[in-house]
């Protein structure tokens, strides 16, 4: 059994997909988030990334975003400092993701959950960061792992 909720720092690629697929890994998450087995950060900046792109592609889920956020408990994440930023900034050459990255950073996740491969998942200069980089399936996975 777990002691301490890991923080899992959610991309906002994954809120999306918790959006869209109601039986997914990223659905699971916030499942997980309600039950108390993690907790689920998001940053201030992702979050507002999420409510423009549901904005212009899928304005009805915007009342799905604030039930699954209410319901799971998830804590915004602190603004990253400026070393933060800079740090992120110097791993990542794609200013949105850098920012992201820094919002992670700053929220002193075990794990920084995503779906981009081209900048997060398949990316060897994150290989040094304090936490876990993985989709959805690798922190189920490993949180499978710790309970057994």
């Amino acid at each position: 059994m777990l002691l301490k909720r890991p923080k899992a720092f959610l991309d906002t690629s994954v809120i999306i997909a918790a959006l869209m697929s109601p039986s997914g890994g990223a659905r699971l998450l916030f499942h997980l988030s309600h039950a108390g087995a993690i907790q689920i950060v998001v940053g201030k900046g992702g979050l507002q990334e999420t409510e423009e792109v549901l904005r212009r592609k899928a304005s009805g889920l915007m009342g799905l975003l604030a039930q699954l956020l209410d319901e799971a408990n998830v804590e915004i994440g602190a603004a990253p400092t400026s070393g933060q930023q800079a740090e992120a900034q110097s791993l990542l050459d794609y200013p949105p993701d850098a920012s992201i990255l820094a919002q992670a950073i700053a929220s002193r996740c075990e794990w920084f959950v995503t779906h981009d491969k081209e900048h997060f998942l398949s990316n060897p200069a994150l290989d040094e960061l304090s936490f876990q980089i993985g989709a959805p399936g690798d922190i189920i996975a490993w949180l499978r792992q710790k309970t057994e």
